[in-house]
């Protein structure tokens, strides 16, 4: 029995140091466990920082797309300007959205010189291809009505591609036009000195030469009528000297360059001065209102998606000849020859007028040469009445300035082209070079009225939002006359022989054509008044399309306040 029991100890001794041997590495083993599981926590912690910094990362590309498009709103504001000289160029024609200030001066001096420097060498250039007359007569074997037709295209082109001129003006800006016009006139002027034909002058010199004058003249007398309103008739009395200033230097030129290069090559030399035209219509920057920083967000929104984009280019070329038709219509100002009287009178007067205006100047060169007078002579008339415009112009400008004239300048227009018409009639006389030189001042000094007054004149018949179209359209009618008339008085010498037949032609036309507009006019503001004695003053035009928030900023003087109550605007 005590054997037994000594054995059961020793087991139970044996099982207690086997359990303890066995908990030893089982508690190892556990405190390993806590090990893993406290890495494992720390793993879990790593892994929600590093999502934290992604978080932090995602914010930070949010923060720099939010300053991204912070900048570029910042960049669409300050290119308003830039989207007026690109694309939109302030569609000088067109106002631009907001309130336009007219600065009546500042940098629009700058503009009114580059646009005298334009009129001098579009409108006075067909005007001296006189000097070249002869030579082209030799140089082709032409007659003078076939020669006649050089200068005849160039002019009515000049003013037939007006409706175009105001497609290019609403598209490209009146600076980018200018540029384009220069660039045409230039390159085909350069290239009427290879013609080997009458029919290529008169493509060359003729149409597309015209043309670029076009472009280069319409441009520069809309944009000057945007930069000047208390002034705009001493402006326009003042641009219209370059008319004067380019007969005054260019038959001296021309004569110079005839004698020592022909006629090819004073074409070549002439079509690198018109190239000038685009260094003046560098200069025409438009106008754009105030520059607002505030509120960004609400005047520009995101950038539209990729796809939008490619459909609307998709989209473009349709839309394109669709709205063809109806830009025409747009700049032909129908509305205003159907609804404005006075515009349509003025419309009738000037065209009718344009059929004598002139011609004079084209055959005075020739009507002295065929009568024994020297070349340089003849060419010193031109200049002469270049001279004599230049002189008296800008007295002018500064008188019809007054506020008296306002409302009156129809009829002083008018009363200068009576004048101008009958001067015609002094050539008549005889072909001696008093004679001419007295021609020539009392033509030139009333040209300088006529030619101050035009455009005043057309800016108080219509708002200056359809003055392009208005002009454009007047523009046409004229070129039909231009065009004929020229040619008309050369049939006119092959048929009597004689150029004073011409002029006095051109007498009975220019003058009739001033009656009709004093007495049209005379009798419209008789009934106008009439008609204010009644009741509320007729509008002479019916309502324009404005641009939204489009105005034109200047001091008001008492004259246009009398113009205002005059035509109920």
């Amino acid at each position: 029995m005590t054997q037994r029991n000594g054995i059961r100890g020793t087991s139970d001794r044996c099982l207690q140091s086997e359990a303890s041997g066995d908990l030893e590495p089982a508690g190892a083993g556990m405190e390993k466990v806590h090990e893993i599981n406290d890495g494992m926590e720390k793993v879990h912690e790593a892994n929600d920082g590093m999502e934290k910094v992604h978080e932090a990362n995602d914010g930070m590309e949010k923060v720099h797309e939010v300053n991204d498009g912070m900048e570029k709103v910042h960049e669409a504001n300050d290119g308003e300007s830039e989207e007026g000289a690109q694309g939109n160029e302030c569609r000088d024609s067109a106002p631009v959205k907001g309130e336009v200030t007219a600065p009546d001066g500042g940098w629009g001096w700058v503009v009114l010189a580059a646009t005298i420097i334009v009129l001098a060498l579009t409108l006075a250039f067909p005007s001296c291809v006189g000097i070249f007359y002869t030579d082209l007569q030799n140089e082709f074997h032409a007659s003078n009505s076939e020669t006649s037709w050089v200068p005849s295209i160039m002019t009515s082109v000049l003013h037939a591609g007006g409706p175009l001129c105001s497609v290019l003006v609403e598209k490209l800006g009146c600076r980018a036009t200018v540029m384009l016009g220069g660039v045409l006139s230039g390159l085909e002027m350069a290239a009427s000195s290879f013609t080997q034909s009458i029919t290529q002058l008169y493509i060359t010199a003729g149409v597309i030469t015209g043309l670029g004058f076009c472009f280069s003249f319409q441009p520069a007398v809309t944009i000057l009528g945007h930069y000047f309103v208390r002034r705009r008739a001493f402006a326009n009395a003042m641009s219209s000297t370059g008319t004067p200033l380019g007969l005054c230097f260019l038959p001296f030129l021309g004569d110079y360059l005839h004698t020592e290069l022909g006629w090819r090559g004073s074409f070549l030399v002439l079509g690198a001065v018109l190239l000038n035209c685009c260094v003046c219509g560098a200069v025409m920057r438009p106008l754009q209102p105030p520059k607002h920083r505030g509120q960004p967000l609400l005047n520009h929104g995101p950038p539209p998606p990729e796809e939008e984009t490619e459909r609307t280019e998709k989209g473009r070329m349709r839309r394109i000849w669709s709205s063809l038709g109806a830009s025409l219509s747009k700049h032909m100002a129908f509305d205003q020859l159907c609804h404005n009287t006075r515009y349509c009178v003025y419309a009738i007067g000037i065209t009718w007028m344009m059929l004598g205006l002139g011609v004079p100047l084209i055959y005075l060169v020739p009507y002295a040469t065929a009568n024994d007078m020297e070349q340089s002579r003849a060419a010193l008339l031109l200049g002469i009445l270049g001279m004599v415009n230049i002189v008296v112009r800008p007295p002018f400008g500064i008188l019809f300035s007054m506020s008296w004239f306002k409302g009156r300048h129809i009829y002083v227009f008018s009363a200068a082209l009576l004048v101008n018409g009958l001067s015609n009639s002094i050539c008549c006389i005889g072909p001696s070079f008093p004679v001419l030189l007295a021609y020539v001042a009392v033509y030139g000094l009333s040209m300088s009225v006529v030619g101050s007054l035009m455009f005043t004149v057309l800016m108080e018949i219509v708002e200056m939002s359809r003055f392009p179209s208005a002009l454009g359209l007047l523009a046409i009618m004229e070129s039909v006359t231009l065009l004929i008339g020229p040619p008309l008085a050369g049939v006119l010498i092959d048929r009597t022989g004689q150029y004073f037949h011409v002029f006095f032609a051109c007498s009975a036309v220019v003058a009739s054509s001033a009656v009709f507009l004093m007495v049209s006019f005379c009798w419209l503001d008789k009934r106008d008044s009439e008609l204010s004695k009644q009741g509320p003053p007729p509008r002479h035009e019916p309502a324009v399309d404005l641009a939204p928030g489009c105005q034109y900023i200047s001091v008001p003087t008492e004259g246009d306040k009398d113009k205002a109550s005059s035509n109920g605007a």
